[in-house]
């Protein structure tokens, strides 16, 4: 596996990635005084040369090259040296290509799709008890109203005189 880089004082503050991972990011150490800009004995590595990658594992996924997939068909299209990865895609076509690459016992590399599956479940689910709690609510509240308005062209006020 490869070497994580990461900037100096990352681990002092949780805004430059203290228990939050994609915040953990290299920066270059700038600065006159900087220990690790200077290499010390002691300090993080530097990103530097000595530390690419074997050609053959060279943008790479788990030993096998990756495949942009953004919709059903694309599933269709991996080989086995082939890993595929979910591009920009939205919700709806996420859930029909994670129940697919179940059905073909496809894993996919930027997605668990057992558990995305699940938990769009439990959603659909949730949203459809609250849109039928929404509209009996809507309803009394739409009633509400009427009975205000019919009350209120009953009562008729006269018009206020002006003291000039």
């Amino acid at each position: 596996m490869a070497k994580k880089f990461l900037r100096r004082v990352w681990s002092r503050y949780s805004k430059l990635g203290k228990r939050r991972k994609k915040k953990q990011v290299w920066r270059k150490p700038t600065g006159r005084d900087n220990k690790m800009r200077e290499k010390r004995k002691g300090y993080p590595s530097v990103v530097s040369i000595g530390y690419q990658k074997d050609k053959r594992l060279r943008y790479s996924l788990e030993e096998k090259t990756p495949l942009l997939i953004q919709n059903v068909r694309g599933l269709e299209k991996i080989k086995k040296n082939q890993i595929a990865i979910i591009g920009r895609v939205g919700k709806k076509k996420k859930i029909e290509i994670a129940k697919k690459a179940k059905q073909m016992n496809l894993k996919l590399h930027n997605l668990n799709s057992e558990s995305f599956l699940k938990k769009a479940k439990k959603k659909k689910v949730k949203k459809g008890s609250e849109q039928v709690q929404a509209s009996s609510s809507e309803n009394g509240e739409r009633k509400k109203e009427k009975l205000k308005k019919k009350s209120g062209e009953k009562k008729e006020t006269a018009p206020k005189e002006d003291k000039r």
